[in-house]
């Protein structure tokens, strides 16, 4: 994502940019403490950012999205920036190297999920600002088992209207919704064999409708009427729909979460990276936990350095003080119920937030 689209879309929620409920932040009290511990009650992390040891000659180019396979590998991807190189690399559950792939999309490295077909896992990726590897199914790897370029339906017929898919969520039968978060506002459905079933949404702030659709998620924590929720991001707000493409209900903009970039849930706990400097966790009917890292005075300052002739703090790593976040844009659980946070700042970071409550 630039800065320019960043700035743009934030402008509407900056004024709001200090949320109503309390402050969360639950740091350790010794202030220069490297690694503090964040959180409250049962959600305590210890925080180690910079996580994630990096090959010689390589470089985090503005990290964006996490996931984990069954192994408990991280699979993290940035954007790519500059010289050609892999876009998504892999690591060990103690941050080891182990392997990179996606050098094809270089530039356009975004989302990522991982999930078992039969008898292997494959992960699927959005590549955001790639011309024709806009969707790709490869093994764990890097081999490209499919790829799709722009959809075909009549959504996409005037070839002015954008298509930058940003993230993806798998459905119960199979199949998966992709977010055109950074195109034209729409979501798609797909079949278990990658076949387009519905197009729904657009732009717009009513029921259904998206500013920047860049997280969505298969919410069954209610096992009876699981939904899809969607980070509807420039519209700080979370929507959640049917699983035929139907609103069902939105969040108050601004009240509950602010910029939301992604969500995923383990057990009765819904993930929410926030944009907007913190990482939220939520109970059903999206009732606050915990915001990870919350602190409005620092909030104000991240996004108030977007503004224009400003020096974004997203740009300046020596400011970024330890148990707090600039821009999460992805965060994922480990299988231990630790959580991977990555962050659109340059050149990148990566927080492993380690669990002890």
């Amino acid at each position: 994502m630039t800065r320019r689209q960043f700035v743009r879309s934030a402008a509407a929620s900056t004024a709001a940019v200090a949320a109503t409920g309390p402050t969360l932040l639950g740091m350790t009290k010794k202030a220069d403490d490297p690694n503090p511990v964040i959180g409250t009650g049962e959600h305590q992390y210890q925080c180690f950012h910079n996580w994630g040891e990096l090959p010689k000659d390589y470089q985090w180019q503005t990290t964006h999205n996490v996931a984990f396979d069954s192994q408990g590998l991280a699979y993290i991807t940035h954007q790519g920036i500059g010289n050609g190189m892999d876009t998504v690399l892999v690591f060990d559950p103690k941050g080891k190297f182990v392997r990179s792939f996606g050098r094809e999309w270089h530039g356009g490295g975004h989302g990522i999920e991982i999930r078992k077909d039969g008898s292997d896992e494959f992960a699927y990726l959005t590549n955001t600002w790639t011309r024709n590897l806009k969707l790709a199914k490869t093994t764990l790897d890097g081999d490209i088992v499919w790829w799709q370029g722009r959809p075909q339906a009549k959504e996409y017929e005037d070839k002015k209207r954008a298509y930058n898919p940003t993230n993806i969520s798998w459905r119960p039968d199979g199949g998966f919704t992709v977010g055109d978060g950074y195109g034209s506002n729409y979501l798609l459905d797909f079949d278990k064999d990658a076949k387009l079933v519905r197009v729904y949404g657009g732009t717009g702030d009513g029921p259904g409708q998206f500013k920047t659709p860049h997280g969505n998620w298969l919410d069954d924590r209610d096992k009876a009427h699981p939904v899809l929720v969607v980070c509807d991001r420039a519209n700080a707000r979370l929507q959640t729909f049917t699983l035929d493409g139907r609103p069902i209900a939105a969040t108050e903009p601004n009240k509950v979460v602010l910029f939301p970039a992604h969500a995923k849930t383990r057990g009765d706990v819904l993930l929410v990276p926030d944009l907007h400097a913190r990482v939220s966790l939520f109970g059903k009917g999206f009732q606050p936990i915990v915001h990870l890292g919350e602190d409005e005075a620092w909030r104000k300052r991240v996004v108030g350095s977007l503004g224009k002739g400003m020096t974004p703090v997203r740009t300046q790593p020596k400011e970024w003080p330890a148990g707090k976040f600039v821009h999460p844009h992805d965060a994922a659980f480990d299988k231990d119920g630790n959580i991977v946070v990555v962050e659109w700042v340059e050149p990148g970071r990566v927080t492993f937030l380690k669990k002890v409550a």
